[in-house]
Parts: structure tokens; sequence; C-alpha cells
């Protein structure tokens, strides 16, 4: 690897040209850092992911049942699928992601955090849309088709409900959207969703709708090579 950075995979996807990449900053000496680059936007790195983490602790705490299966929505680098792994009441999680080449990063174990996926037989890679699962209430991941419930679902794919990575998308985020999953979860289940804005009022106005139980978390996510900090959001709505 060079000194500053290093293309670990490079493949023209259906939504562009998605790039992995390692690469190190001076001042943090020898620090592998880990970024996905897609269409020459910036989209994630490992440098930054308290908002990752406290997606699935905060959504999984909400929830008080002593056996979780649960769903992730995006694997990304894979921090909110392994921090959900460290909850020891999780017994099934399924990750859904849209991309098979980012599957395959961690099935190569290209990433820090990959072993500690694909080593846990509770985990399972989905190669899909998860969009178009939950509007079909994830009747497509058993293989007889029929609907299963779920004690959550954490999601982590689009920037915010307002700004999608994909025009179809925005639909998931109508009442309409909200109470088709809402379906999918037991009675006090859990859904979870990850935000790089602040909380959007008229997105909160929906969520409450569907989920008279809920709650916003503003995560802090500091950046040790500016020495600032930017903010994340977390809804968590209950069943």
């Amino acid at each position: 690897m060079s000194i500053n950075i290093e293309e670990l995979d490079y493949e023209n996807t259906s939504i562009g040209e998605l790039i992995l990449r390692r690469r190190r900053f001076p001042i943090l000496g020898e620090l592998d850092i880990f970024e996905v680059i897609l269409n020459d936007e910036f989209l994630m790195s490992s440098l930054f992911t308290a908002g990752e983490i406290a997606l699935s602790k905060l959504g999984l705490e909400y929830t008080d049942a002593p056996s979780l299966d649960i769903i992730v929505g995006g694997l990304g680098l894979g921090y909110t699928a392994v921090a959900a792994l460290e909850d020891t009441r999780v017994c099934s999680m399924t990750v859904v992601e849209a991309l098979p080449n980012v599957i395959s990063w961690h099935e190569r174990e290209l990433l820090p955090v990959s072993a500690r996926m694909t080593r846990d037989p509770r985990c399972n890679f989905h190669q899909g849309n998860f969009f178009d699962l939950a509007r079909d209430q994830f009747k497509g991941l058993r293989s007889d088709g029929s609907p299963q419930a779920y004690h959550a679902v954490l999601l982590d794919i689009d920037h915010s409900p307002d700004r999608v990575l994909h025009p179809s998308n925005k639909s998931f985020y109508s009442v309409e959207g909200l109470e088709k999953l809402s379906e999918t979860l037991h009675p006090g289940g859990v859904f979870a969703l990850w935000s790089d804005d602040a909380i959007e009022e008229q997105f909160l106005t929906r969520f409450d709708q569907v989920f008279s139980t809920h709650s916003e978390h503003v995560v802090e996510v500091e950046n040790p090579i500016t020495g600032t900090s930017s903010s994340n959001t977390v809804y968590v709505g209950r069943r």
C-alpha cells in the first residue's frame, strides 16, 4: 500500500461508480481508514461510525423482547450490523444489501469488522433492494414467500428521508410506507432510522402518525483530523 491511499475495489454498479479505498492520514499515524466513494461523492468512512453504532444500540435498547430476530437495511462498512451482534439477545440477523460487490467486500474480509459478521452464524447477507422488500413486507426473505415478523428493523441507506439515493426510495418514508413497515414488526417491535441531517419536522409528523411511541436522538460525530464535530439523527419508533 502507498503511504496515503490504495484502491481496494472498483465496480460500475447499477447506481454508479463505487470505490472502496484504504488510506492513511499522517495526523492519525498507522491507522487505516476505509472509505466508500459513489460517483466521486464521499459516501462513508470508518473514521465516522458513531451514528451507525448508535443506530443499533438505541434501536435494540428500545425493545424489551428476550430474543430478537432483526433486519438491517444497508451493509456498507458493516458497523451497524456488528454493533447489533453485540446484543446477546439477537438470535438471527438478516442484512439486506442492494449491491453484490459490497457483500463481496465482507465475504473476502477486506474490512476490519468483516470477520465478526461472516464468522457469526446469526448473520445472513441477503442481496436485494431493501425498499422493494419492505413494500412487500419482506416476504421475499423466506424461501416459501411467506411473511415473517421481526423485533427490530434498523435502516441506514439514504442520507436522510428527504435526501434519498434513488427517487423510488422516497415513498418508503410516507405514512403509507411506514405503516407497511410497521406491520412487519412484532407488537413492541422497533423501527430505527439513521439520518445525516438534523431532525426533519415534516418527516417527524409522518413518523408520529405511525409510531405513537417514539424518540429522536442527536448523535455527535467527532472528526479527529479537523477537531470539529457534526451531528447525525437516529429516529426510533416502537409499534
